[in-house]
């Protein structure tokens, strides 16, 4: 009986150096950084994030990120019941990086998040370690650019375009959620599911296809895939 005591001790000591690695991935960066499990709770919170938003790891531990976070994407508001963040980690996502403005302690700020998935070798669980890096200046230069190229360029939308490689018959300019529609089409998915995964509604879904139709040229969706895989866009 003492040797399965010993036993035991020593396996939850194991088990704690383990945790204790897990959470150094959290709290050993300099950035705001913080963990969501699976189930969409913050289970790891690190100084850095305490001071950027303001609130204390006792306030932030196994409430949910969409009730604790205010953010938005360009297109509108991304949090909510069904957020996009805490799916990522259910759906085992590969590794994110996006621009999002989150509501901070000092206001609105414009912050990349860099997201991976993780296992914990203790629990066995799965979570999204979430890096926060303020891009604030860069952004208001992009959105500077923009609004200089929306005024002075003629049918301009007012977004930063990405552009595909120059193809001897194709040469189009996508959006960035252009792009993640277009890639979504060429997986088989349907509107709704898109409008599901981008946390944007099926008519912002439609009303995306239907420029990149005509950036291709194209009658329909199945066209414009063939004509941006010639084109190396996907």
């Amino acid at each position: 009986m003492e040797a399965e005591l010993v036993n035991w001790t020593t396996q939850r000591r194991h088990e704690g150096a383990r945790s204790k690695q897990f959470l150094m991935m959290v709290q050993g960066t300099g950035d705001a950084a913080f963990a969501v499990d699976e189930a969409g709770r913050i289970s790891a919170w690190n100084k850095a994030a305490a001071e950027l938003f303001g609130r204390s790891e006792t306030e932030v531990m196994s409430v949910q990120f969409h009730e604790l976070f205010l953010c938005s994407d360009e297109e509108g508001i991304v949090c909510s019941e069904h957020c996009v963040v805490e799916h990522w980690v259910a759906d085992d996502r590969p590794p994110v990086n996006t621009d999002l403005r989150f509501q901070t302690k000092g206001g609105w700020l414009w912050c990349n998040l860099s997201t991976f998935i993780v296992s914990d070798p203790t629990s066995g669980g799965r979570y999204a370690i979430h890096i926060v890096h303020p891009i604030e200046i860069r952004k208001r230069l992009e959105q500077a650019l923009s609004e200089f190229v929306r005024t002075h360029v003629s049918g301009w939308n007012g977004k930063l375009p990405v552009c595909s490689a120059p193809t001897p018959n194709v040469n189009v300019c996508l959006t960035r959620r252009e792009l993640e529609v277009l890639k979504s089409l060429a997986k088989g998915h349907n509107t709704r599911t898109i409008a599901n995964q981008l946390n944007i509604s099926s008519t912002t879904v439609k009303n995306h296809i239907k420029h990149v139709l005509g950036k291709f040229g194209a009658h329909t969706r199945l066209e414009a895939i063939r004509r941006a895989e010639t084109a190396g866009i996907i």
